[in-house]
């Protein structure tokens, strides 16, 4: 009864969030017209995509720790973000300017790089010793320092201008202009809950351990198969229309289950809520800190989750 009564507090306050975050700082202007176009155009669609995209990585942050049993593990740990930041990097670098259906060519080339590098941590991990959790996280560590430091290196050979163009894609942002993105993220992240929702009993039991799984029945090995795919693609998806956005799928998750418990049956939509309306805020914040120039969302985000961090160490050391 007590996480159901969580879980409606972190609704209520989630679609408050959503319905008063378009109408902060809107600008007072004579003509409805303009004001109507904002609202609908910009305010609206932003409010609905940052709603995703910190659904989607909240969620996949959530499975990420319940795989590792990790607080600190994160959507970012096996090197999907580093793959789609160096996809972006190599699109800028070398000029290309495209589109196809729609789509920005600086996003066809960022989830490229995600699926490398989903390729890369699978297929080395196999190659070593099996699905093992330890081999598949040091994998993704090790692919995330290579990327990056690739990612370095074509911003040392880049113009003033294109370098400027790489560290603005990767402070990660939500501007966006009609509900094209939206539709394009949405699959992705409907996909990826409906399969959390459908795997919520055999998650509390890969928190409970292997072994008990096991004896319950769970097929421990396809499971974790299925929701590495899964979730990496989300993430994949995510960074290549948003840039990275760090911390939102570390803090968001241990957050509700401080808030709600471990049971996976509530702790899925409790994220979910929390999630998109946590990123919502931090998005709200960025656009009105300096207005009416705006901070990139992903250094908000970065700066709450720094401290954050560091009192998860502290909190898991003394623990």
């Amino acid at each position: 009864m007590k996480a159901a009564n969580t879980l409606l507090i972190i609704f209520i306050v989630t679609i408050i969030i959503v319905l008063l975050s378009p109408n902060l700082g809107l600008i007072n202007t004579a003509n409805p017209e303009i004001q109507h176009h904002i609202l609908t155009q910009l305010r609206i669609p932003r409010v609905l995509f940052a709603f995703l995209a910190g659904s989607g990585l909240a969620i996949c942050g959530m499975v990420f720790q319940a795989m590792f049993h990790n607080p600190l593990a994160t959507p970012f740990t096996l090197g999907v973000a580093s793959g789609a930041s160096l996809g972006a990097a190599f699109y800028v670098y070398l000029g290309f300017s495209f589109s196809f259906l729609g789509i920005d060519g600086t996003t066809f080339a960022a989830f490229t790089g995600a699926l490398i590098a989903i390729s890369f941590v699978y297929g080395i991990s196999r190659f070593r010793s099996g699905f093992s959790l330890e081999t598949l996280l040091l994998t993704g560590v090790a692919i995330s320092f290579f990327f990056s430091s690739l990612i370095l290196f074509i911003q040392y050979l880049s113009n003033v201008s294109d370098s400027f163009r790489i560290l603005r894609w990767l402070m990660g942002g939500l501007s966006i202009v009609g509900y094209r993105d939206i539709f394009q993220l949405l699959p992705f992240v409907s996909v990826c809950i409906a399969v959390i929702l459908w795997l919520s009993r055999e998650l509390n039991l890969l928190m409970a351990g292997d072994d008990i799984a096991l004896s319950r029945g769970v097929a421990v090995q396809p499971i974790r198969y299925l929701l590495f795919f899964v979730t990496s693609l989300c993430v994949g998806a995510i960074v290549a229309l948003c840039g990275p956005i760090g911390f939102i799928g570390m803090m968001v998750p241990h957050i509700c289950r401080l808030l709600i418990g471990s049971d996976h049956r509530w702790l899925i939509p409790a994220t979910i809520l929390f999630g998109g309306g946590f990123l919502i805020l931090c998005d709200t914040i960025a656009r009105l800190i300096i207005a009416p120039a705006e901070i990139p969302v992903g250094v908000i985000t970065t700066l709450l989750g720094g401290p954050f961090f560091l009192w998860l160490l502290i909190k898991f050391k003394a623990s």
